[in-house]
């Protein structure tokens, strides 16, 4: 049996990546250098961000398959206002309805934020 111990996320640049996470979770920078940023929480699952030559973010909305992030936030419309604040966007589309919302991260990741 196998044991997830990290999320990786390609990007542009790490570091401040790593940092709009940080504001986002609370984890605290565990690592870092040049093209790569570690984050971790107490349950020990790290998020790391390593730079990627020419990365192009996910498109959306887009039939492709993709991957993103959940986060279970107490108050939807603050976080999303902090995290707009923080350099995310708030795209167009957002099929949760009153369910969740969708946002990218300032390099385009996409993430869900749910009450």
């Amino acid at each position: 049996m196998a044991q997830l111990t990290t999320i990786v996320l390609d990007c542009t640049d790490p570091v401040p990546l790593a940092e709009f996470y940080k504001a986002v979770t609370g984890w605290e920078a565990t690592s870092s250098g040049d093209g790569y940023a570690y984050l971790a929480g107490e349950d020990k699952i790290q998020l790391a961000f390593v730079k990627v030559e020419g990365y192009e973010p996910p498109a959306w909305p887009s039939p492709a398959k993709q991957a993103h992030l959940d986060f279970q936030v107490d108050d939807v419309e603050v976080a999303v206002k902090e995290l707009l604040a923080l350099g995310a966007t708030k795209p167009e589309f957002q099929p949760g309805g009153e369910e969740w919302t969708v946002l990218a991260d300032p390099q385009g990741h996409l993430l869900c934020l749910v009450g």
